[in-house]
């Protein structure tokens, strides 16, 4: 039989007392990154990365010229999803965020065509909100334009404010929703890593205009610009153009409390209404001139010709 050998003895170890674990307080963080980030020695720890989604859809029965400026849309926004057209119904709201959220979006551009004349435009963070509807003016696509400008497809887009932007808080928070929506998340995988076009909204007379600029510089020969020398850089435009008019800012997602409303708004149906009037009192005036004749042509009757009924057999 074997002998089993004796058990060495173990050198005695203190346990260490517990220290109380406390939650460190976590930073704000927006779609945008950190906001007073923290100093990160681990690099292996995992940080906030912008997943920003767009789902764009539009309502049946739409014009041409709309769809296709919905289509230069999505063109331009690699991190977008597009979706089947939606009923523009009063549930259009509750249908529009069951979609984003089935898409596993953040946000959502809606257009919205009414009379196959009018467009407008829902700006949405889903589901909890601020939405901003905008009527659509001005629209000229890309097919339209065949403008000389090109940019690669996919890649991100400068955006470019005008610091009229800063004035008003609904200004503020449409450039916030702009920002977050045609901003295109770094890193992802549908998106080329760098930049060779510029997004510009512009404030003029209430209304934001859009453009859309190649950034074009000479790489080769005597022109070749230095790294930092921004003198020989052009902007060639490419579209598509557009006017956005807001119409209301609303506290939720496609409805809400209002949170602000534009007092020089004019429907197009009011305008429309203004343009008949004019044409129908133009019609009043000529039936009102034939009146006057006829009354004046009664008043003062012509003297009997004695010789009407000379050659008369």
């Amino acid at each position: 039989m074997k002998k089993i050998g004796k058990k060495r003895k173990h050198a005695e170890t203190i346990p260490e007392p517990k220290k109380e674990l406390v939650a460190e307080e976590r930073p704000k963080r927006t779609l945008l990154g950190w906001k007073d980030k923290p100093v990160v020695n681990n690099e292996n720890e995992a940080t906030f990365k912008n997943k920003e989604k767009v789902l764009i859809t539009c309502t049946r029965r739409i014009n041409y010229r709309y769809r296709q400026l919905m289509l230069n849309v999505v063109s331009l926004l690699p991190h977008c999803k597009k979706d089947s057209k939606v009923e523009s119904k009063s549930t259009k709201g509750a249908t529009l965020n069951e979609l984003v959220e089935l898409k596993s979006c953040s946000s959502c551009l809606f257009f919205e065509c009414r009379k196959h004349k009018d467009l407008y435009l829902w700006m949405t963070k889903s589901p909890s909100g601020p939405s901003i509807k905008f009527l659509v003016n001005a629209v000229q696509t890309m097919e339209e334009f065949k403008l000389t400008g090109n940019h690669l497809n996919g890649s991100r887009p400068l955006l470019s404010f005008t610091t009229n932007f800063e004035k008003d808080a609904h200004w503020k928070l449409i450039k916030e929703m702009i920002t977050q929506i045609f901003g295109t998340p770094k890193d992802h995988r549908k998106s080329k890593p760098y930049y060779d076009h510029v997004f510009v909204f512009s404030i003029v007379d209430g209304h934001v205009w859009f453009r859309n600029y190649q950034i074009s510089c000479p790489h080769t020969g005597a022109d070749k610009i230095d790294r930092g020398g921004l003198d020989k850089l052009t902007l060639i435009e490419v579209g598509p153009r557009f006017c956005l008019n807001p119409i209301k800012i609303f506290g939720g997602s496609f409805g809400g409390p209002t949170l602000y409303e534009n007092p020089l708004y004019i429907s197009p149906n009011q305008i429309r209404a203004l343009e008949k009037k004019k044409k129908s009192g133009k019609f009043a005036q000529k039936v009102k001139a034939k009146t006057r004749r006829r009354m004046h042509e009664m008043s003062n009757p012509l003297e009997q010709d004695e010789f009407a009924d000379m050659w008369k057999a």
